[in-house]
């Protein structure tokens, strides 16, 4: 049986209509791919609250649930997990992205997205977000 994973994700988008990335630090896996910031949902947390937490921890930064607008999500097989994550939009937090987990931070606009490498996951991703803005 595959275990399901629940990530939930952020395009944190700034006033000039570019998405924040973060690049994951060397020790993890997928070391050196980007990503939309975000992480694990814990038993008994909304994505809404596990998004929330996390954008605290990762990047110092606070937002609300009703600053974050469900946009699509990703369902994607790697080979000791299913991962499944909502991915949400969000124009408005207080306080400006710092990395805080050795991630590099990059601000990019959403046409040259694919210019980034990232996880199988969030590839699909790309178009979508690109049209959305």
């Amino acid at each position: 049986m595959t275990k399901v994973v629940l990530v939930s994700a952020v395009a944190l988008i700034d006033v000039d209509g570019r998405v924040l990335l973060a690049q994951r630090p060397e020790g993890k896996s997928m070391a050196g791919l980007w990503e939309f910031p975000g992480g694990k949902v814990e038993p008994g947390e909304t994505p809404e609250a596990a998004l929330i937490r996390e954008l605290h921890e990762e990047l110092g930064i606070n937002t609300w649930s009703s600053c974050l607008a469900p946009l699509t999500f990703a369902s994607h097989s790697y080979d000791s997990f299913h991962l499944l994550m909502p991915l949400f939009a969000c124009r408005r937090w207080e306080g400006t992205p710092q990395p805080r987990e050795g991630q590099v931070l990059k601000w990019a606009h959403a046409r040259d997205l694919r210019d980034y490498p990232m996880p199988p996951a969030d590839i699909p991703l790309i178009p979508i977000l690109r049209d959305w803005l």
